[in-house]
């Protein structure tokens, strides 16, 4: 085989196989919630003394994002300037991204919607289920997670 020729398919494989080999790592983050998609700084606001609020937090840093934590004065105020119903509200209200984040939703559900990018207001668990991030109780208690659509409205996006 001519050298110019060796030269042209030896190029083409190793193009080819640079192309396989991106498409399955980046295809392999993507699943892992670590491409930069799926992530995004959290600004949480919760009464002063809520541990379970902090539980929260600390578990989501454990899943790769950063948080701060504001101690709100009135708690309620931020909820309904997020659009949050008083039949959803949680301990905490926290702003993830473009989106808000009511509760205590999972860090998958937080990556999915962060990566899907619905036209809607973010995600809400209503109450304190307990067996949701941050709770740390033995009980295995099901609970849904909404999504809290422009217009008030609620549909299931998860169930745990």
């Amino acid at each position: 085989m001519k050298p110019r020729k060796f030269f042209v398919y030896a190029s083409l494989i190793i193009l080819v196989a640079g192309g396989a080999i991106w498409y399955i790592v980046s295809d392999y983050y993507a699943r892992q919630g670590s491409s930069p998609a799926t992530k995004a700084d959290i600004v949480m606001y919760k009464n002063s003394g809520c541990q379970c609020c902090d539980k929260w937090a600390q578990y989501m840093e454990g899943s790769g994002y950063s948080v701060e934590t504001v101690a709100a004065q009135n708690l309620y105020s931020v909820k309904s300037e997020e659009g949050i119903p008083e039949n959803m509200g949680a301990c905490h209200t926290a702003l993830v991204g473009d989106y808000v984040v009511e509760g205590h939703v999972p860090a998958e559900d937080v990556m999915r919607l962060l990566r899907e990018q619905p036209d809607a207001k973010g995600l809400v668990v209503p109450g304190m289920p307990a067996s949701s991030p941050g709770m740390n109780t033995a009980l295995n208690e099901p609970y849904k997670v909404y999504l809290l659509n422009n217009d008030g409205s609620t549909e299931v996006y998860a169930q745990h």
